[in-house]
């Protein structure tokens, strides 16, 4: 190793475990650290620190049923997944979603589809068309 650290992203949550959980299904991820309020998940090559939102903004944020989709943030996960249609399963058994098969798109050697998580945060699964 180069003694760099690992790429990650922080996903800031109201339910660090719910989302831990969400994102370590779907990625096919371990966790690697755990503790009150981050859980960090490693895919291998990249890591996504799920992250507590300070509980005095958190108290205000309310998380429907289905969750309201959060389309106009700056940043989206993408995250790579041996199989879209499996990733689309486990999303909806934990309360996200990946979009239909008919959404799904080709580029740069890999299939995508994008998703929401529990919360409403969008991301992207891909897989490897080579």
């Amino acid at each position: 190793m180069s003694g760099k650290p690992k790429p990650s992203a922080v996903v800031f949550a109201k339910n660090v475990v719910v989302l831990a959980e969400f994102y370590q299904s779907v990625g096919a991820m371990r966790t690697v650290h755990a503790d009150a309020d981050h859980i960090v998940l490693d895919e291998g090559s990249f890591q996504i620190v799920v992250h507590a939102i300070p509980e005095r903004i958190a108290k205000q944020i309310v998380i429907t049923r289905p969750p309201e989709i959060r389309r106009e943030t700056p940043l989206k996960l993408c995250i790579p997944v041996a199989s879209i249609a499996q990733a689309r399963v486990c999303a909806a058994e934990l309360g996200g979603l990946v979009g239909a098969e008919g959404e799904e798109w080709e580029s740069r050697e890999f299939r995508a589809c994008d998703g929401h998580d529990p919360e409403g945060n969008v991301f992207q699964v891909r897989h490897s068309t080579v």
